[in-house]
């Protein structure tokens, strides 16, 4: 593909169906031809002004009655979650209290902050540790597999103006949105120094954003804009495009897939061949979603339900 263009073509077939089919794995494609069988080049990307185009494929309405309910976890107003790699689901309560449950919704362990603060983000894709960052204190706090806190850092001492999301990229080091200024920053806590700062203002223009989310994966960033979409970087912190999906607050990844929830029900992107694919979910209500290996989890008002994946 050459400098500039911002389509992927990709050749679709239709699927068949047998029993029920797994949600993750609704649609099938046929195989590509060869100048199609690698991700689109560093350089094939939308530019800042126009959104990657995203190839709409048929909604999923078979995969609902494979919808096994297996537990449905009370809690009032459930706020930032997170699942690990081992499936286990990280959830706040109300009073900003850390909740871990196994993948089948068991709960195994509580942390209680000692000082009172409001959790914007919790990120436990991390092999062995959970991030939790306090959005009113501009504290990040890092905690074990257990709940045990291994260290914290108070981002006011380093930052000249106001953290709107943060995470933990894998070696170790803090992506961060620094809302006052517009910069995308990395942060070495063994150096005690930004080492990579990115403006974004050129690529935002006059537009007023709302961040929500932050994620490093499959060596890429992703930027949340609820407005505006999501921004995509590399893990330098070079923008390589924007997916145009407004409206999120939160975006999750399995496989080569980012999933979110729309109106119309659980969506996957795949990150690769730009398709986008609906799978239609068995209630009414639901604020957020996260899929597991086994395990989906749908976010309500009033707590958290756990279904078996169809198929599984």
């Amino acid at each position: 593909m050459r400098q500039g263009e911002n389509t992927w073509p990709v050749k679709r077939a239709a699927a068949g169906c047998r029993g029920l089919l797994p949600v993750v794995l609704a649609l099938a494609f046929s195989p590509l031809t060869s100048a199609q069988t690698t991700a689109p080049p560093a350089g094939s990307v939308a530019p800042a002004g126009q959104a990657a185009p995203v190839l709409n494929l048929p909604p999923d309405t078979t995969a609902r009655a494979g919808w096994q309910l297996v537990r449905t976890i009370r809690l009032d107003q459930p706020g930032a979650a997170s699942l690990d790699r081992r499936g286990n689901l990280y959830l706040t309560d109300r009073q900003n209290n850390l909740r871990q449950f196994g993948p089948d919704g068991q709960a195994l362990n509580t942390y209680s902050p000692p000082l009172p603060g409001h959790v914007m983000q919790v990120e436990a894709w991390n092999t062995a540790k959970v991030l939790v960052f306090y959005d009113d204190r501009q504290q990040v706090l890092v905690l074990d597999r257990f709940l045990s806190p291994i260290s914290e850092l108070a981002l006011a001492t380093y930052l000249d103006g106001q953290a709107r999301v943060v995470t933990l990229a894998p070696d170790d080091r803090y992506w961060l949105l620094n809302e006052s200024d517009l910069t995308l920053r990395q942060f070495d806590v063994t150096q005690k120094r930004f080492t990579i700062t990115t403006p974004l203002d050129l690529l935002i223009g006059r537009s007023r954003p709302d961040f929500r989310f932050l994620r490093e994966y499959q060596n890429n960033l992703y930027l949340v804009d609820r407005l505006g979409g999501v921004y995509v970087f590399d893990n330098l912190g070079n923008y390589r495009k924007k997916l145009p999906l407004p409206g999120l607050t939160y975006v999750g990844f399995r496989g080569d897939e980012l999933y979110y929830l729309a109106a119309d029900g659980l969506r996957f992107f795949d990150l690769y061949k730009l398709t986008e694919r609906q799978v239609a979910l068995p209630t009414a209500g639901v604020q957020q979603v996260l899929v597991g290996d086994e395990y989906i989890y749908l976010l309500l008002t009033t707590g958290v339900q756990v279904y078996k994946m169809p198929g599984k």
